[in-house]
């Protein structure tokens, strides 16, 4: 799969700019899966299966499997993913960012032993950390750039030349980093003045926005401020919401009425070609 051409077919084909973030935290889970030792895989499957229809993304975090000695489990899940829902891309979100040797098993983690379609990377370490994952050619390389925590603004705020450090990336990978077309940028929905600044810098570049939900991120702002003019560019993740919108064994149908409203209230914003 080319992770950018099926992700365009799904903002149009599924008429969504929804991204579900797989953060499965056990001691949330409903009382019926508890002790289970496939607990993780249900839940997230369960999940999965409900929202499929409704989303352009799916992005499970790493973090929440590894924790968990799940590793195995996220490999089902992607492996489901794929299997029964096959338009629909992958994310593995894992931040990785290192040496380009390290890097490149870092790469072959994602996109060979996990399978995902594209992953979150930090380019602190610059290009050379990076091309290891643009060696996998179709695959998605989601830089960070201006993160939605607030102490984001330690170091992607500096002055850098008479612009901001995380102008500078943005600048940099739209301009040099992506000439296989592979790239997407992380920027906060809770920063929606520094996503309009990050469209402009990077054209229709595909961003990759968490903060919604949760976090407090405001959907109306998101998507004016980073919606490309045919309605597209955005890939607005929201997890915890959707995860835990319900606590009883009817978890998966009340995961799939908030990524309902979810999107509803993304498309009442979106620009229509």
């Amino acid at each position: 799969m080319n992770f950018i051409h099926a992700l365009r077919a799904a903002w149009q084909d599924r008429d969504s700019l929804l991204c579900v973030g797989l953060d499965p935290d056990p001691a949330r889970f409903p009382r019926h899966l508890h002790g289970r030792p496939d607990a993780i895989l249900e839940f997230c499957r369960g999940v999965v299966d409900a929202t499929a229809d409704l989303v352009c993304c799916f992005k499970p975090q790493i973090a929440y499997f590894a924790a968990h000695r799940a590793e195995d489990q996220l490999e089902a899940l992607i492996a489901h993913i794929h299997a029964k829902h096959p338009a629909v891309p992958v994310i593995l979100d894992a931040k990785r960012g290192d040496i380009g040797s390290t890097a490149e098993q870092y790469a072959i983690e994602a996109f060979e032993r996990f399978r995902a379609d594209a992953v979150t990377v930090n380019p602190y370490m610059g290009r050379d950390s990076v091309e290891p994952y643009l060696a996998h050619a179709g695959k998605g390389v989601i830089l960070l750039c201006r993160t939605s925590n607030p102490g984001g603004s330690d170091l992607q705020f500096l002055d850098v030349g008479g612009e901001k450090l995380y102008e500078r990336l943005a600048r940099l990978v739209s301009s040099e980093w992506n000439g296989g077309g592979q790239c997407a940028l992380v920027v906060g929905a809770t920063f929606p003045a520094e996503i309009a600044r990050v469209r402009q810098l990077t054209g229709d570049m595909p961003l990759l926005v968490p903060g919604i939900g949760a976090q407090g991120g405001d959907v109306d702002a998101t998507v004016r401020a980073g919606c490309t003019a045919d309605g597209g560019g955005l890939i607005v993740n929201s997890s915890r919401a959707i995860l835990y919108a319900g606590k009883g064994e009817d978890y998966a149908d009340a995961a799939r009425r908030a990524a309902q409203s979810t999107r509803r209230a993304i498309n009442a914003r979106r620009p229509r070609a």
